[in-house]
């Protein structure tokens, strides 16, 4: 153990990344990554959709990259660059909603089936419930959503002060749902992750703009990531309500047909409108037809539930008042596979930056190739960058130098890394240049050691 101390560098087992002893840098070496399915490993499995499976671009890239595995079908392992991306948009979410004065709690998956017969929903939901019973005979489902639960909460709690309104009480866990159908990855699965959120407040009028404030906040996070959405109408479904809205990202792939008003900003999925309905309610203009990507999904409820469970705001007076509710959903995982979807090319990842599960690469010469004399200088920048504060958990160092730096170029932009930084040749000058790659534009310029470092500074995180 004392000439392992002694050693110029220390091999952390834990973390299987590499100590400088000076420095105390800790370096992400891509060799330590497990990545299954990495483009230049031997003996990689070709992992692909059943031929009668309908499959997706993020699908198929997500599979190829070594993102996510299938267990069964709609369900999925989700690998370490996958949640890392969970990982920020999550940071994300959480975000908004404490903006707004959203409180995350954590309930049970294992709902009780006595509540959501109460509610009507047992029957109502029908097979897509995943249902089981215990060893005493009591029946249970997977949670898909939590309206009863979080309702019985509060209601068996005595109900809400005014002071407390309005109370946003919020998670974000995995769901279940028995879909008949899975495909498409991510994108319509068995288990997924979901954000949901339940609001109540005293009188409607306010119930009204916790709504609005609500589905403004989606509309920022989604603006944050950089994805063009729609928000439209739509139908209550089995979860019931007064009123509802979907977000979409509009995508061939969609499965949603959405109608959109070219002269007003009325839009609305098409099942909330009359087959045969051509013009805008709002405005009589012409509505266009598109598919979208459900990634949100907003009800106002008003009293469904707090009237089953008695679930009370108590006013000034003390006079308890049934609760006014909205919930609202994000579909997570859908979210981070939907925006791979649309920004993604057929061969190479886009991420939304800021949740890209790295931000940088950093690719040293091949080993025995003319430009080894640089290795050095590769690893005295990597060193430099990750010093950075925000950076110091959000760069790779690329150290398969068996590889050339064109199939490690290759396998960078099919990971999607927002920025390469390349150290060839022109390492090898005075002073050292350094070719920086930017993935969402193609952008390439050499910089200095010092330009490196000031282009770095610049990059966003979460």
């Amino acid at each position: 153990m004392r000439r392992l101390l002694r050693s110029s560098l220390l091999y952390s087992v834990a973390s299987r990344t590499f100590y400088n002893d000076t420095s105390r840098v800790r370096r992400l070496l891509l060799s330590k990554f497990y990545q299954p399915g990495n483009l230049w490993k031997e003996n990689s499995p070709k992992i692909q959709a059943k031929s009668n499976e309908p499959s997706s671009k993020s699908q198929r890239l997500m599979y190829k990259a070594g993102l996510i595995r299938p267990t069964s079908p709609g369900c999925f392992h989700y690998l370490p660059h996958t949640v890392r991306s969970m990982e920020k948009l999550i940071r994300l979410i959480d975000r908004a909603m404490q903006e707004i004065g959203g409180q995350k709690i954590d309930m049970v998956t294992l709902c009780s089936a006595e509540l959501w017969r109460q509610s009507g929903r047992w029957d109502l939901v029908g097979k897509e419930l995943l249902r089981l019973m215990d060893r005493h005979n009591q029946e249970y489902c997977l949670g898909p959503t939590h309206e009863e639960l979080v309702t019985n909460l509060v209601a068996t709690e005595g109900g809400i002060s005014y002071k407390q309104l309005p109370l946003l009480l919020y998670q974000i866990t995995r769901k279940f749902r028995d879909e008949q159908k899975p495909c498409f990855g991510l994108l319509r699965g068995r288990e997924f992750y979901m954000k949901d959120m339940y609001s109540f407040d005293l009188t409607e009028e306010a119930a009204y703009q916790t709504y609005h404030n609500v589905c403004d906040a989606y509309a920022n996070i989604f603006h944050t990531l950089g994805l063009k959405h729609v928000k439209v109408q739509a139908d209550t479904g089995n979860i019931g309500g007064k009123m509802s809205h979907e977000f979409h990202l509009p995508a061939s792939i969609g499965e949603d047909k959405l109608l959109v008003c070219r002269s007003c900003d009325f839009a609305a999925n098409v099942e909330t409108l009359h087959p045969d309905e051509k013009n805008c309610p709002s405005c009589k203009g012409e509505l266009s037809e598109s598919k979208g990507i459900e990634i949100g999904h907003t009800f106002y409820l008003g009293t469904k539930y707090s009237h089953v469970f008695n679930a009370v705001c108590h006013d000034v007076q003390n006079k308890p008042v049934v609760a006014e509710m909205g919930c609202y959903g994000i579909g997570v995982s859908r979210l981070l596979a939907a925006s791979i979807e649309i920004l993604s090319t057929e061969e190479d990842i886009h991420w939304p930056n800021l949740i890209a599960p790295y931000q940088l690469c950093l690719i040293p010469p091949k080993k025995g190739s003319k430009e080894m004399a640089a290795a050095l200088v590769a690893e005295e920048l990597y060193d430099s960058i990750v010093t950075i504060p925000h950076m110091s958990n959000e760069a790779v160092l690329d150290d398969r130098d068996h590889l050339t730096i064109g199939k490690r170029v290759m396998e960078a932009r099919m990971m999607g890394y927002p920025y390469v930084i390349v150290i060839g040749k022109k390492a090898l000058e005075s002073p050292p240049m350094f070719e920086v790659r930017n993935h969402r534009t193609g952008e390439v310029q050499f910089l200095s050691k010092e330009g490196v470092l000031s282009f770095i500074q610049g990059v966003r995180v979460i």
